[in-house]
């Protein structure tokens, strides 16, 4: 205690006490490091005003896609829990349990079902947030379920991919969700549906070596990470430094390994085109009836 504090009397540090302020009222934009007041952010679909895509979950883009954000989701089937009994400094258990419960889904994919400019259609939904959106077996069954549920109901399939590769805690289960996804992706080929993919940052390692480029049509967000190594490790290897941008949307769209990089503002309205142009449906009609 100090002499103005002695002095001070009671109950006048109370009237001018510093108000509590929540620690998420600003966020810094990563791409112009201008404070961003958090608040605007839904109105501007989580893209600052500088431009940079925000990394959003699965809910934030099935309302962002889906007319008047309406759509049912669909339920995938459960896997088990800890097949490896795996255990680094902490048990693959507990890991789970800290993702479900900062995320509330049961693990990294969401299905969902409703209409993108009165088209309907299948989005399945990888969620970085969980665990760095990793395949594992759950969500290899996510997107099978995605796919078998289009075909079953003849749909077109949306994925937004966001991973950072396969679940290490899973070993060559993880891995075997490449193949089996694969498979999933040619069923819908055969049934002659659409498969979209739009590529989110970051989409990685056997995520982008599977159901990520195997896709009718690529779109990519601006600025998002799309390799299967990224640029720090492959330069460590070749020792060489990397070209301005490399591995970013714009610079796979100029090499032609995506189709288009597509804002957030114009995602909705760009697939909705898309689906009307592969489903051979009228886009000006679709327009009038919406």
């Amino acid at each position: 205690m100090n002499w103005l504090t002695k002095l001070t009397p009671p109950g006048v540090k109370d009237i001018f006490s510093k108000k509590d302020t929540p620690d998420n009222l600003w966020m810094k934009c990563p791409k112009s490091n201008e404070m961003v007041f958090s608040a605007d952010l839904p109105g501007l679909l989580h893209v600052t005003p500088a431009g940079h895509h925000l990394r959003i979950g699965p809910k934030m883009r099935m309302d962002y896609t889906f007319d008047k954000s309406e759509y049912k989701n669909v339920d995938i089937p459960a896997v088990a829990k800890d097949p490896l009994k795996f255990k680094d400094d902490q048990k693959y258990t507990d890991r789970l349990k800290k993702a479900r419960a900062k995320t509330g889904d049961q693990d990294a994919m969401n299905i969902g079902v409703g209409k993108i400019h009165g088209i309907e259609t299948v989005i399945l939904v990888q969620n970085f947030s969980f665990m760095g959106g990793s395949l594992g077996m759950a969500a290899g069954e996510g997107f099978i379920q995605a796919a078998e549920y289009a075909v079953a109901n003849k749909l077109p399939l949306i994925v937004f991919t966001a991973a950072g590769g396969a679940r290490m805690q899973e070993g060559a289960l993880s891995l075997m969700q490449m193949p089996r996804t694969t498979i999933a992706v040619q069923e819908l080929r055969e049934a002659g549906l659409p498969y979209i993919v739009v590529l989110c940052d970051p989409t990685t390692g056997g995520v982008t070596a599977s159901y990520a480029m195997l896709g009718d049509i690529h779109l990519a967000e601006p600025g998002a990470l799309i390799c299967f190594a990224g640029p720090r490790v492959i330069e460590e290897t070749i020792r060489e430094k990397l070209p301005e941008g490399f591995q970013r949307a714009e610079f796979l769209e100029e090499k032609g390994m995506i189709d288009r990089v597509v804002a957030r503002k114009d995602m909705r309205q760009t697939l909705a085109q898309i689906l009307s142009v592969l489903l051979k449906t009228d886009y000006e009609k679709l327009l009038e009836d919406a």
